[in-house]
């Protein structure tokens, strides 16, 4: 699992940051990317990576901003001209599915592949399957603003082959199974249960990315003891009363949401482009002296996720 930051600026598309978009890379899990948020000229930065349109599976919009969705009905249809067939889903706040149907209808574009439209309306579990969930959650923001909390659920135990071969089980085909945890006829009679051989679950990995918000309880929960944490960080340190009045966050706020929810990595995105470049790393010190493991982010960082 990996995250890419196709886009890392606020409001408008700048020089050095282009407006909000983030990739989740699940090829070894899914075979499949999951994009949050879409803002304008998106399609542009996957240009720039080996991102493939057509492994887009689902897309979640945090919320109605245009920093947030203007890009969104060009790849749509991009993704159907470069030869997307397979189903696409997008997640968003209600009226997603209006801003999506109007682009399309009244540019003409026809898509080829069969495309879903889901409308959050309330918080909890908004996608769920053998390997992953994730769960929404309405943040602090002048419009309908939601989080998305990644849960890779729980990875089967390792083969335990040393014990294996101690009671006398070959290495072979039957070890796909035993693996599975499934029952197995040995050729001497016997009947083993794979569990029995397995060692403990790998606790799944999670990824937390938070729209806009100010500091709330909701930005905390979602956040819980979280592999990483991705915060907008649209102030720095000193305007909490601005970043409360515009409803965003200050990088210390970042900061301190990550640290109440125990999170292991923190980063900031949807920086302001009136912070200059060498201005960069003092923003990312501020956070770093409440909760050291941050980070900033800049379009085209990838992070690996580790378990």
């Amino acid at each position: 699992m990996q995250v890419l930051f196709l886009g890392t600026g606020a409001g408008i598309p700048a020089k050095l940051r282009n407006v909000t978009s983030i990739a989740v890379k699940l090829l070894e899990e899914r075979g499949a990317v999951w994009l949050f948020d879409c803002g304008e000229a998106t399609q542009h930065q996957i240009l720039h990576t080996s991102l493939k349109p057509r492994r887009i599976e689902k897309i979640f919009i945090t919320h109605l901003h245009g920093d947030h969705l203007y890009g969104l009905p060009g790849l749509l249809g991009s993704r159907s001209f470069q030869g997307g067939k397979d189903e696409l889903t997008v997640y968003g706040p209600k009226g997603i599915r209006e801003f999506i149907e109007v682009s399309l209808r009244v540019s003409e574009t026809h898509l080829l592949y069969p495309l879903k439209i889901v409308e959050i309306e309330s918080d909890g579990m908004i996608f769920e399957d053998d390997t992953f969930m994730v769960m929404a959650g309405l943040l602090d923001h002048a419009v309908s603003s939601y989080g998305y909390r990644v849960i890779e659920k729980d990875k089967q135990g390792e083969l335990l082959s040393d014990k294996l071969k101690a009671d006398g089980i070959p290495p072979g085909p039957i070890y796909k199974d035993l693996k599975a945890g499934k029952m197995v006829h040995l050729n001497d009679g016997r009947i083993v249960d794979g569990k029995h051989y397995l060692g403990p679950k790998k606790p799944g990995r999670v990824v937390t990315i938070l729209g806009d918000t100010r500091p709330c309880q909701k930005a905390i929960d979602l956040s819980k003891k979280a592999h990483l944490l991705i915060h907008e960080s649209t102030f720095n340190r000193g305007q909490e009363e601005m970043a409360n009045q515009y409803f965003h966050s200050t990088t210390n706020q970042a900061a301190n949401t990550a640290l109440l929810a125990d999170a292991k990595t923190l980063c900031l995105t949807h920086i302001s482009s009136r912070f200059s470049k060498e201005e960069w790393a003092e923003l990312e010190k501020e956070a770093k002296e409440i909760f050291p493991n941050s980070t900033i982010a800049e379009d085209f960082l990838e992070l690996e996720i580790v378990e």
